[in-house]
């Protein structure tokens, strides 16, 4: 007789959904990044919404569904991705701090989702981290609430890199093929050319690493994500540029013709708070403000390394590599520089950073941990003093760029400049927008209105034409009345040439 023996249980089936470095319950461990997130949100009410109006960039994209103007121009390098994101609050109102707000808690949200895709990939501790790294950037807090397409583009890339890895490593990839998708359209819909540049090196890596390439259903969602998202710039293209490959000719053009340029010194420079640099032959006045650009490749080659360690090297080394993707077109062609070009890199290379940060933690010795928590505390700290510093400067700029065309509005509107009307000159596009009035440049890159056209229309409407104080006008407004327009210290004064009677174009 054979003896009685207990049955040997199975081992139960990996879960190839949670990392395997931690076990947890989704909602407790969604607490810490629901709490960034939650604190970031808070730092732009605080910090960035207050007073702050809408910049020239800002002024074209909500003009385009609402906001206090007529449509401005729509060049040939824009989107209307971030234009259809802020057409809920703009087309009902034109209060730059509704429109903020609602920013702001749209992107705390944002934030709080695409780190929340990595939870499956990399521990919470790692994820939450990179997060704090990312969203304590003063260019993420700045761009937060702001009518910009960059920081959504980077919470697009972030969402994408995290759905795929998600995508090739589960047993279940419906929800990360959807997410992927999706996160892509956004991508491109924001802006084409980064939807390109975030698919390429992810497309690379389904194809060259065995075990991804036996995952054929990435490959649709790869590709038809940011086609999808571009259809609308194509389309655009092709009604009103005379086809894509005339479109994108004429966005190369006002973007300064691209070719090989090393604007690496460029975007150093402007992380003293320019928002942008263009041209960048200014002096570096500030190198404590860039300290951190330069930590960041040794931050990012420890995480690597310490990743590996962990069973985590993939991810970290695809987050990488789809950051120098993204980031090499601002910074090897394009001759001038915009530090919120490369918030989609930052948030990806937040990770191996993070990776670092934690792996040295749980790596010192018990007895050393404290001093080791001590000195990295204080380095933190006094990263985010700096962060706070270059903030407030570009908080501030904006806060008197505001009054200072609010007061040139009201100057125009005491000189019988009242929609409708037509502004045209220096400073067109803001000074339009908070006058109410349409905005048109006569010559430049965004030319699209002739003198003639100008002088036809002051026989309609009231027209402005703003030139450099004690300058000469053009031509067609010589005859105009001079008005001197107020100025806020700091910012160069302007004098406008009014027309606002039928017929006043007559003598131009």
């Amino acid at each position: 007789m054979k003896p009685l023996t207990a049955p040997v249980p199975r081992p139960p089936a990996p879960d190839t959904d949670r990392p395997r470095t931690i076990g947890f319950r989704p909602p407790r461990a969604a607490l810490w990044p629901a709490a960034l997130a939650a604190l970031f949100t808070l730092a732009q009410l605080a910090l960035v919404v207050p007073g702050t109006g809408l910049g020239w960039d800002e002024a074209v994209y909500v003009s385009q569904v609402g906001g206090n103007a007529p449509p401005a121009f729509f060049s040939a390098p824009r989107a209307r991705g971030i234009t259809y994101l802020v057409a809920p609050v703009a087309a009902l109102t034109a209060s730059t701090t509704a429109i903020r707000v609602y920013l702001a808690l749209l992107s705390g949200t944002a934030l709080f989702g695409a780190l929340w895709i990595w939870r499956r990939v990399v521990p919470v501790p790692v994820l939450t981290t990179a997060g704090a790294l990312f969203a304590s950037l003063w260019i993420t807090l700045f761009y937060g609430p702001r009518v910009m397409p960059n920081l959504w583009c980077a919470f697009g890339a972030l969402a994408a890199v995290g759905c795929f890895l998600r995508a090739v490593t589960t047993t279940r990839p419906r929800t990360a093929l959807l997410g992927l998708g999706a996160a892509g359209c956004a991508v491109a819909l924001l802006r084409p050319a980064e939807g390109l540049w975030l698919t390429a090196p992810l497309l690379a890596a389904a194809l060259l690493v065995p075990a991804w390439r036996r995952r054929p259903a990435v490959f649709p969602a790869l590709l038809a994500g940011p086609l999808l998202g571009a259809l609308p710039w194509i389309a655009e293209a092709y009604a009103h540029y005379g086809g894509l490959a005339a479109r994108l000719r004429r966005a190369g053009e006002i973007q300064g013709s691209l070719g090989w340029y090393l604007s690496v010194d460029d975007h150093v420079r402007a992380l003293s708070g320019r928002t942008l640099c263009r041209p960048c032959d200014v002096p570096w006045e500030h190198p404590v403000t860039a300290l951190w650009w330069f930590v960041l490749p040794l931050a990012v080659a420890a995480g690597i390394a310490a990743a590996f360690r962990a069973g985590r090297g993939a991810p970290a080394v695809l987050a990488t590599v789809t950051a120098l993707s993204l980031a090499a077109p601002y910074l090897f062609t394009i001759g001038y520089a915009a530090p919120r070009f490369l918030l989609p890199a930052y948030a990806l290379l937040a990770l191996p950073a993070a990776e670092a940060l934690v792996a040295l933690v749980r790596r010192v010795r018990p007895a050393r941990r404290p001093a080791v928590l001590g000195l990295l505390t204080g380095l933190l700290l006094g990263h985010l003093a700096v962060q706070y510093a270059v903030l407030s400067g570009a908080t501030a700029n904006s806060r008197s760029a505001r009054t200072h065309f609010t007061a040139i509005a009201t100057a125009l509107h005491a000189q019988g400049v009242r929609p409708p009307c037509l502004v045209s000159g220096k400073e067109y596009v803001p000074v339009g927008y908070h006058a109410g009035c349409t905005s048109r440049a006569v010559g430049g890159h965004d030319a699209a209105i002739t003198p003639a056209g100008v002088t036809a229309a002051a026989r309609r409407m009231p027209v402005a034409v703003l030139v450099p104080a004690g300058a000469t006008p053009p031509a067609y407004a010589r005859d105009w009345r001079p008005v001197r327009l107020p100025a806020e210290p700091g910012w160069d004064r302007f004098d406008a040439y009014v027309s606002t009677g039928a017929g006043a174009g007559a003598g131009a």
